[in-house]
């Protein structure tokens, strides 16, 4: 028996070990030492299978990436801002049939009592992309509440809410809008007193302009001859809700085995309440802050994040304790998760059911 158990122990550390050399080799092809890079991720069964950075968190430094490398979530935020609402319905201090009016008495009428948090937290509320109503002459770093001023006098939208998915940043700055009223808290304050604090997610924290962040990775872009430029800030990077968590990889795995453990709430109830299969796909879905489908075991999770300086990807598989975490300081980075992906299955470690093709080109 002890031989037995011995030989499985020697053939999974071998394993470990080819899987770690493959990822080796693919991620180091694909950056400079000198240069921005990335960090990723994968765990399996309680297990890190992979956990490496490359490159570097600032080019003028010449900081290196770690697992301990605080990057931009992007969009990756949107679950976070998401399991704040989440933690405010269970404490019965909102509902997700509550309407805007609800929050926001000043707010359009007609369009304020048709929109509800659930179709905030799933992108079928129709409301306007904020982006497209920023003043031309717009030179300061916008806010969630800017957002909500430029929203709460327009008496149209896209479409009825809840007929259909349109990816929406503003519904998340109005989200963000909502755990300040409906807690009485700062947000900042609101999602580090019942999120990171409780998970010891102790380097993660809201970007604030003029805040240090702690193991922060500044944001790079390619110009047009290829050459990596700084790009770590826009006029839309400081709005809350919709993109502003700084996380690592170390800190991240926390946020990952809350959501496995149920630890704040349990993820997949929640979407059986909160979610929208959308048109035009086969297996992909929307809701509170995930891209979701269904996969052989399992609910799976996933969502990217894309910046002006940063290119993120989450994918989360509760019933096979499944995850994959790439964090880029590069914007429009993407291209790596295929071969990734592509390893992951000839690896026999995930074979994904999810599009992940078609659902970040959902985001744009």
């Amino acid at each position: 028996m002890q031989k037995t158990i011995l030989f499985l122990l020697m053939a999974n550390i071998s394993f470990a070990q080819g899987f770690q050399k493959k990822l080796d080799s693919l991620l180091q092809a694909h950056v400079k030492k000198d240069e921005a890079g990335m960090a990723v991720l994968v765990m399996k069964n309680g297990h890190e299978l992979y956990k490496d950075g490359f490159g570097m968190a600032d080019m003028e430094t010449q900081t290196p990436i770690t697992p301990q490398t605080n990057f931009r979530m992007a969009s990756v935020s949107k679950q976070f801002t998401a399991a704040c609402i989440i933690l405010l319905e269970n404490r019965k201090k909102l509902s997700y049939e509550d309407n805007l009016l609800k929050f926001f008495p000043d707010f359009n009428k007609t369009v304020g009592s048709k929109i509800k948090l659930k179709h905030l937290l799933t992108h079928t509320s129709g409301i306007l992309d904020y982006e497209e109503l920023i003043p031309d002459n717009q030179k300061e770093q916008l806010s969630d509440t800017d957002v909500l001023k430029f929203l709460k006098n327009q008496s149209k939208t896209y479409f009825e809410a809840g007929s259909k998915f349109r990816y929406s940043n503003s519904g998340f700055c109005l989200l963000e809008q909502i755990v300040e009223k409906a807690s009485g808290q700062n947000f900042v304050t609101f999602i580090k007193a019942n999120i990171f604090e409780p998970l010891e997610m102790a380097n993660s924290t809201i970007y604030e302009a003029g805040r240090p962040i702690q193991s922060r990775a500044m944001g790079y872009a390619r110009n047009k001859e290829g050459k990596l430029v700084f790009s770590d800030q826009s006029i839309t990077s400081a709005t809350k809700g919709d993109g502003c968590v700084y996380t690592s990889l170390d800190d991240y795995a926390k946020w990952y085995k809350a959501i496995i453990n149920n630890t704040l709430f349990n993820t997949e109830n929640a979407l059986k309440k909160i979610n929208h299969k959308i048109e035009s796909t086969t297996n992909i879905n929307y809701g509170l802050g995930w891209f979701n489908g269904y996969g052989a075991q399992s609910t799976e999770l996933y969502h990217t994040g894309s910046t002006c300086g940063f290119s993120n990807v989450v994918n989360i598989v509760p019933g096979k304790q499944f995850l994959m975490v790439y964090f880029s300081n590069i914007a429009n980075n993407h291209a790596l998760e295929k071969p990734i992906r592509e390893l992951l299955k000839t690896e026999k470690i995930d074979d994904s059911a999810i599009d992940f093709d078609k659902a970040l080109s959902l985001t744009n």
